[in-house]
């Protein structure tokens, strides 16, 4: 198996041969729940082939002078490596945008970027939840299946008029139509699979190898940048359902703790003033009082 090489750009591994540990955590999850379902209801094996690797009352006899020794939820889980959601970094995203070959295209990331929905949410909007007046988009959360308004940045409602002006008369415009469609003819609605390979073709032009879901990562990461931003808003925007996930994005990134260092170092290098105290003086109105020189 060749060893993982990293992006000159992004500075990512490529993917490898071998499926992730977060995407076989997945699946593990996946197929345990689904043996547990028809366990339960008796049209299933006898024993879950994907089993927990404690019970409820693992520690029931456990002596309390003694140490817990960590367990993994699934017997045949991994372990994953915690890692910082990476974004991109805004010169590069703009030289990225500027790759892209549509006003469709370029709506879609702006609406990415800005509102930080997850990318199968934006893509699931109809004409009906765009909302250029108030600068709302309406998404159906991935979890809760909720409807929700997020917020959009002007510019993404600017690239959407425009393409909503090239396909006019080309799709159908009612209220529950989808919004997004492909750009070859016959037109049908955009999937997932298709707007994933519009953005590793933009990719390609700068050789590098951001994803769909890096564009929610730097959404969240400038709205956490911005002291003026409450975290629980921030939480509600991302839809996350524990404050805990939406607290990753206050930790720094390598480049801004770099930027930080070396701000550091140049505050260092430059002349401080000088520790002496400096005298004390007196007000002239205070000493003309002092000695009688007031004007009569």
């Amino acid at each position: 198996m060749k060893p993982k090489q990293l992006n000159a750009v992004t500075g990512k591994r490529s993917p490898s041969e071998r499926y992730a540990p977060s995407t076989i955590a997945h699946c593990e999850t996946v197929l345990r729940s689904f043996y547990a379902f028809h366990l339960d209801a008796g049209t299933g094996p006898l024993v879950n082939p994907f089993p927990l690797a404690r019970a409820k009352r693992a520690h029931a006899h456990h002596n309390p002078m003694d140490r817990f020794e960590p367990q993994r939820a699934g017997l045949y889980r991994p372990r994953q490596p915690k890692r910082i959601p990476r974004q991109i970094p805004d010169e590069v995203f703009n030289d990225l945008f500027a790759r892209l070959s549509s006003d469709r295209d370029r709506a879609l990331v702006a609406f990415w970027v800005s509102t930080g929905a997850r990318a199968a949410e934006l893509l699931g909007v109809l004409r009906s939840g765009a909302d250029p007046g108030q600068q709302l988009i309406t998404v159906v959360r991935k979890g809760s299946r909720a409807m929700q308004q997020l917020p959009a940045s002007p510019d993404a409602f600017v690239w959407l008029r425009l393409y909503q002006q090239q396909l006019h008369g080309l799709a159908p415009a009612g209220p529950d139509d989808p919004l997004w469609w492909t750009l070859r003819k016959p037109l049908r609605p955009l999937t997932y699979h298709a707007a994933r390979a519009m953005f590793v073709r933009a990719n390609a032009l700068l050789g590098s190898n951001w994803s769909l879901h890096d564009l929610r990562h730097t959404a969240a990461y400038r709205l956490a940048r911005d002291p003026g931003m409450p975290i629980t808003d921030i939480q509600w925007v991302l839809g996350h359902a524990s404050l805990t996930t939406t607290q990753i994005y206050t930790t720094p990134t390598p480049a801004d703790v770099i930027d930080a260092v070396v701000a550091h170092h140049r505050r260092r290098a430059e002349p401080r003033p000088s520790a002496e105290p400096k005298p004390l003086g007196y007000r002239k109105e205070s000493l003309d009082v002092l000695f009688g020189r007031r004007n009569s």
